[in-house]
């Protein structure tokens, strides 16, 4: 277990260490960024089964989850590698005639010392991805894994002291008075990764100092099915993306909005795509994973017992206390204040909503607060246009489901209560820079009509401008 570091054990002046690599301009040429992220590409392949087992003892993650947190990692390297000269290049900005000569240009600078906040869904992946960002902008980092992740809290500790510096990235362990601790310290950015609740606090706390916040929440994320919809696919789809980290990642589907002429054929399918990836058993397949605690597995029972008392599971349902395992579950929902409908579920549970087509579907999307992702099966490419125009939501999948997370110069990122800010690829770099203006003007052609006494009338101003 990680043992919790009380709040003095990062203290002003070990941020001010930090921020003073940013400060000096040590941290800002090419080279010294390539450094950085060669550091974490080596620590990914020198240590890649550790990661894998630290994963497997928190989330009893299947070796092939946990390899997606790794390979996505490497994505973002490979990805920035190659665009990081490109990216750090100042940009040109056309100037107005009045004020030619002048050359204008936005210079993306370093922010300072930041602080990554991580979640314990994707402990690994999801703490040293925002990371990879911080470094090629130029940054040093502090990093403050999940507790309830204590085998890859551990992990990312060990491997981040003993590739880096001090003054470049730190780790520090503890709970929320300790993360509560550091985003009191007055951080250059903050970067958090969880819960609503969780992320209003941070971003309450991070205001005192005007911290810019990047906050990476969640939402109930509806899947829409349609006529048209290949129902095998469909099915195979959804039941991966509810069973995938066992319904713990923020972009899975929270519940369906069915058809009704399609509602029995898609209930079979997903009764035989259940069984095609996790067996007559699912609770002893190797291929679901864990709970990550018991209060989340006793909140997730509690909803699957409720429904199971007025008789609404429609498929699954089978649980184990001991391995804190619920199998993929499908459960009917015929009112909108069933407690399966009041917030993130973030767990293999899957409501089932009957609509009469999409536009009773985009209705109650509409009611709800903005999700971080909505995904579309089937309908036609019109029905995929008409839900981009009457939705919002942090992004937008047609035909499958979590998938376009893995486009990695693909911006992820929410709306509203499922987050602000974005990151991925130039999003990412972006983030964690400062676009500053300047402005260069020459001595010469220096014209009296912009001084006073002003000679020049409104109207030739305005000409001139227009």
């Amino acid at each position: 277990m990680v043992s919790s570091c009380s709040s003095d054990t990062f203290q002003v002046a070990d941020l001010e260490t930090l921020r003073s690599v940013v400060i000096s301009g040590l941290s800002r040429p090419e080279a010294w960024r390539r450094l950085q992220l060669k550091r974490l590409s080596d620590l990914l392949d020198q240590h890649e089964e550790d990661i894998l087992h630290a994963l497997h003892i928190d989330l009893a993650k299947p070796a092939l989850e946990g390899m997606v947190e790794i390979v996505a990692l490497l994505q973002e390297l490979k990805v920035t590698k190659r665009r990081l000269k490109s990216w750090m290049r100042p940009r040109r900005i056309p100037v107005p005639i009045t004020q030619r000569p002048g050359r204008a240009e936005l210079i993306r600078e370093p922010l300072g010392c930041v602080l990554v906040i991580g979640p314990w869904n994707y402990p690994f992946m999801l703490t040293i991805q925002p990371l990879i960002n911080a470094l090629a902008a130029g940054n040093t980092a502090v990093l403050k894994p999940s507790e309830h992740a204590p085998a890859t809290a551990a992990l990312i500790t060990h491997l981040i002291s003993d590739a880096f510096p001090g003054d470049v990235v730190r780790v520090i362990n503890g709970d929320g008075s300790t993360a509560a601790s550091l985003v009191d310290l007055g951080f250059d950015h903050i970067f958090f990764t969880g819960g609503g609740r969780i992320g209003a606090k941070v971003l309450a706390g991070a205001a005192r100092h005007l911290t810019p916040v990047t906050l990476e929440l969640g939402g109930k994320n509806p899947a829409v099915v349609l006529d048209g919809a290949d129902l095998a696919v469909t099915a195979r789809r959804l039941i991966w993306g509810k069973g995938l980290n066992a319904g713990q990642t923020c972009i899975a589907p929270d519940h369906l909005l069915v058809q009704s002429s399609i509602r029995k054929h898609l209930l079979h399918a997903l009764s035989e795509e259940r069984r095609n990836l996790y067996g007559d058993d699912p609770l002893a397949s190797a291929d679901l994973g864990s709970l990550i605690h018991d209060q989340h597995y006793n909140h997730l029972e509690s909803l699957l017992e409720a429904a199971r008392e007025d008789d609404r599971i429609l498929l699954g349902g089978e649980c184990e206390r001991k391995v804190r395992k619920i199998a993929p579950t499908l459960i009917e929902v015929k009112s909108d204040e069933d407690p399966l409908m009041a917030e993130e579920l973030f767990g293999p549970l899957l409501p089932l909503i009957e609509v009469d087509d999409l536009s009773c579907a985009i209705k109650r999307i509409q009611k709800q607060d903005k999700p971080l992702a909505i995904y579309l099966f089937g309908g036609t490419d019109n029905d995929q246009n008409i839900l981009l125009q009457n939705t919002s939501s942090g992004g937008v999948c047609f035909n499958d489901v979590v998938m376009q997370a893995g486009v990695p110069e693909l911006p992820f990122g929410g709306i509203g209560p499922s987050g602000m800010g974005s990151y991925h690829g130039e999003a990412g770099f972006r983030t964690f820079s400062h676009e500053r203006a300047v402005l260069r003007r020459p001595f010469f052609l220096d014209p009296r009509l912009r001084y006073p006494p002003y000679k020049l009338s409104p109207a030739l101003l305005r000409r001139l401008i227009g």
